[in-house]
């Protein structure tokens, strides 16, 4: 078994060709230097023989099993964003030598935060884009089944905001930012499907609209008078329902879809609406001066909190809250059950019937 180097006239760069076990082998050494070509050449060769031997787990990199992962089926954005974080510190490493130790220093490397960042963080922006690559490649037996630590998560309260409190976060969010957390709480969405969402997938004259959860299943949410008023009134009906192009429904647009692109507007609007939350003080590399900024105890994902509440409160059925919220199980929606008085109910039906908006928000607004 041996591969010699070659030139081809459309391309500056040189070529591993040749035949192995029956193979034809011809691909790019992706330099037009000779001897990196020839170090490349080398360790193909050694490559190629080990798998020979040994079989595929022995050579197969994370590289070429993630290109396999995302040419298998179409990803979401935020799937994309995660891994291209584990391509970035990856790369050609093999797929035998990824151990826990090699995710420990994943975390080191990739989070903000590092190994102290929390467990939710870890499992989302690494463990478990990680593991489902590393599946991946375990059913085409280019690698052993993952077996990982899996962090300890913590069970949190269930955070959710009454009616008076979601009214004032409106009020105080910037204008083009309105329709979108009315939207969250009013359909019970997640962020990434809200920013997701086309307007092909929204039908006014049925009140539903289409999303897709972040499980890849279909689900459909009915639009209450709140956001039908909203809707009917945005003008422009074509692409993305939240486009970040800083007109009608706009937002900041990071490449992500899980409501990073709004971080700095939520943060500002819970802090002018008194909301609870805390300052985080700190020094910029580089810099003496320190700096500040308020980080809200509530997330935009609270608003998927809120609905599930409210609508618990309201309709006293937790099977039909399962079915409209797009969950798996019913144990996953009782923490929603008997969290909030019947004394609110009034105040919900006002607010999804959309009431607030006529007494609350400027007659004059623009979406």
């Amino acid at each position: 078994m041996s591969l010699k180097l070659i030139k081809r006239p459309e391309s500056p760069y040189w070529y591993v060709c040749g035949t192995v076990k029956g193979a034809f082998i011809r691909e790019s050494t992706g330099t037009t230097s000779k001897k990196k070509a020839e170090e490349y050449k080398s360790n193909r060769e050694n490559e190629l023989w080990q798998e020979s031997i040994y079989g595929p787990k022995s050579v197969i990199t994370f590289s070429h099993a993630l290109a396999a992962y995302l040419e298998a089926e179409e990803r979401s954005e935020t799937t994309k964003f995660y891994l291209s974080r584990l391509l970035d510190h990856f790369k050609n490493t093999k797929l035998i030598n990824i151990g826990q130790i090699q995710i420990d220093e994943a975390y080191k490397k990739i989070l903000r935060d590092g190994i102290s960042a929390s467990s939710a963080t870890k499992i989302r922006g690494v463990l478990t884009p990680l593991r489902a690559v590393l599946e991946f490649a375990s059913r085409r037996q280019w690698c052993d089944r993952p077996s990982f630590e899996r962090p300890k998560v913590l069970k949190n309260k269930t955070v959710f905001l009454k009616p008076n409190e979601v009214i004032d976060l409106i009020q105080n969010a910037s204008e083009h930012l309105r329709p979108l957390f009315i939207f969250l709480v009013s359909t019970g969405v997640r962020a990434s499907e809200a920013l997701e969402l086309e307007w092909d997938k929204v039908d006014l004259k049925g009140h539903t609209a289409t999303v897709w959860q972040k499980q890849g299943t279909e689900r459909r949410v009915y639009l209450h008078p709140v956001i039908m008023n909203i809707f009917n009134e945005i003008q422009e009906k074509k692409g993305r329902v939240f486009r970040p192009n800083g007109k009608a429904s706009g937002y900041y647009d990071n490449g992500r879809t899980s409501g990073g692109q709004f971080k700095k507007g939520w943060a500002g609007a819970c802090m002018r609406a008194n909301l609870p939350g805390r300052y985080s003080e700190w020094i910029p590399r580089g810099q003496k001066t320190s700096r500040k900024r308020f980080v809200p105890l509530y997330t935009p994902h609270d608003l998927r909190h809120t609905w599930a509440t409210w609508h618990y409160c309201l309709h006293r059925d937790l099977l039909l809250l399962k079915e409209e919220g797009g969950w798996e199980t019913i144990t996953m929606v009782t923490r929603y059950a008997k969290k909030m008085s019947n004394e609110y109910e009034t105040e919900i039906r006002d607010f999804l019937a959309g009431k607030f908006l006529a007494q609350n928000l400027p007659s004059n607004r623009k979406w």
